[in-house]
């Protein structure tokens, strides 16, 4: 597994699993448990996803059919817009806690922007509150642009380590991505694969045929030689394999080219800049 460094020090695998739209059940905790037991390191999940208790039942068995501590593992889970307010943060980590029965969490990060700057300001003091308290390893955002760290940045006293953003070849957000790294802030894309409509793109398919590999996998690889954090989302055992196989092969400069110039500016999520929760 290849990982990523934090400003903090801290490090993240560049690669885990994502749990969107994967119902609370037996099939969520065995997709967690076969990606822990075929080399994840990562999990992502969020209050709003509701399967927090299911991923934690399948975190407890891959660590029981591994041998692995905890702190080899990196679970990450994020704060939902109905929780904002700096004095709603602790109850919010800590409900998560509890679902997932874990004594802490790796990342935990804002889900959406959300409509008010002040909100998000003093939501973000409840974020820092929890890591100056010991109780989170990091903190973040997810679904920021940059005016929106703008914002954050002038009242922060410490800065997010990530931003988990909507990224793949039709929308390659170049803006962010140089905002971010000039802010040494993670750049992480959530839904790389865009619900697999990427996957039957004719580019990304000759690329694969090329690198004979699979389009996923053409994907993942490509997400991660733009140091971009990864979690593509399964539950087929098969699937969940082959999209860690990743660090055996490596895109060319022209293919990596050719990936980017798909980039049509499309979302399939919201757009954070309007969006206040009322579509999960």
């Amino acid at each position: 597994m290849e990982y990523v460094e934090f400003y903090n020090g801290n490090r993240m695998p560049i690669v885990g699993l994502g749990t969107f739209r994967v119902e609370n059940d037996e099939q969520a905790k065995e997709a967690v448990q076969v990606a822990i037991e075929n080399g994840y390191r990562s999990i992502d999940t969020a209050m709003i996803y509701g399967n927090e208790e299911k991923v934690g039942e399948g975190i407890k068995a891959g660590l029981e059919s591994t041998g692995l501590k905890r702190s080899d593992l990196f679970i990450t889970s994020k704060l939902w817009l109905e929780d904002y307010g700096r004095e709603n943060v602790a109850e919010a980590y800590q409900t998560s806690l509890n679902k997932l029965d874990l004594d802490y969490l790796d990342l935990y990060l804002m889900h959406w922007p959300g409509m008010d700057e002040d909100v998000m300001i003093e939501t973000w003091k409840g974020m820092e509150d929890l890591l100056k308290d010991n109780k989170v390893k990091n903190i973040g955002v997810s679904n920021f642009k940059s005016h929106h760290f703008e914002a954050l940045l002038s009242h922060a006293s410490i800065k997010p380590v990530i931003d988990q953003v909507e990224f793949h070849p039709y929308l390659i957000q170049e803006d962010l991505r140089t905002y971010l790294n000039a802010q040494r802030i993670q750049m992480e894309s959530w839904s790389p694969l865009m619900n697999a409509q990427i996957l039957d793109d004719e580019v990304v398919k000759s690329i694969a045929e090329e690198v004979g590999k699979s389009p996923a996998q053409v994907i993942i690889r490509w997400n991660i030689q733009h140091d971009v954090v990864v979690i593509p989302k399964s539950v087929t055992p098969s699937r969940i394999k082959e999209n860690l196989e990743v660090f055996d092969f490596e895109l060319s400069d022209s293919q990596m080219t050719q990936l980017d110039n798909l980039n049509e500016d499309k979302r399939v999520g919201p757009d954070p800049d309007n969006y206040s929760g009322h579509h999960k």
